[in-house]
């Protein structure tokens, strides 16, 4: 085999190291995003069907829901304070740190969304749920493969949640049924925009982790936390644009 051959040949063997290592790590990242959304499925009907548990964090009246008991606010509040808290406590987070931050906040997502099966109906949920799923798997695909930077998109998204949130705030109070169409119309657009940012984002760290284990079990935690965070944002989102409310 001549010099050039054998410098292919190894140029490819690397290339092919490092593909199957990324997709294990992407892997480890969309099994744990699963598990994730199962287990939230679990908790929204647990809170949403099972009385004990529903008339613990929900005020119902005639069928109909009017509000939230005190453990519905700290269940409802519990994972912004997480995630605030979390970007001052964890600089530098364990494996084991980094994980329960992930269940931990997909639990109390998890049993807050059961607001949302005594909102809109059973068909609305499961309807918009695949849709989120197939628009999730297209735009976390052309993250993957798209040879576009999309890390320019990666500030605007950002303030654009923050303003997203800000105008949340303002539409409790001014309770406009138009402005909170409006609101969701873009807070689909940002968080497609997300999922694809996020999913490019995650590859480029792995190449970036240089195959450091420990850093890479963080990654797939946080990794798996952010596509979580924007397929629940999607979903919800999409649910107030089509959903039926009962």
């Amino acid at each position: 085999m001549s010099e050039y051959s054998r410098a292919n040949y190894g140029a490819t063997t690397l290339d092919m190291s490092a593909d199957a290592g990324l997709r294990k790590f992407m892997l480890g990242v969309y099994n744990k995003l699963g598990l994730g959304l199962v287990l939230s499925g679990i908790l929204a009907y647990l809170t949403s069907a099972y009385p004990p548990v529903r008339d613990a964090m929900f005020n119902i009246q005639d069928g109909y829901l009017v509000g939230y008991t005190l453990l519905g606010n700290i269940v409802r509040f519990a994972p912004l304070v997480m995630i605030f808290g979390s970007m001052f406590v964890m600089k530098n987070p364990s494996a084991a740190a980094a994980n329960l931050l992930y269940w931990a906040m997909v639990a109390t997502i998890g049993a807050g969304l059961g607001v949302w099966l005594l909102v809109y109906t059973g068909e609305s949920v499961a309807q918009t749920f695949f849709i989120t799923s197939a628009a999730f798997f297209g735009l976390s695909l052309f993250g993957y493969t798209t040879k576009r930077n999309l890390q320019a998109f990666g500030s605007f998204l950002i303030m654009a949640v923050i303003g997203l949130i800000l105008a949340m705030v303002v539409n409790m109070f001014l309770k406009s049924g138009m402005m909170a169409m409006i609101i969701s119309g873009i807070g689909v657009l940002i968080f497609s925009g997300l999922i694809a940012y996020d999913t490019q984002r995650l590859k480029l760290q792995y190449y970036q982790l240089g195959g450091d284990q420990r850093s890479m079990a963080v990654a797939t935690s946080m990794g798996a936390l952010s596509l979580y965070i924007n397929f629940i944002n999607l979903f919800q989102f999409l649910l107030m644009l089509l959903g039926n409310r009962r």
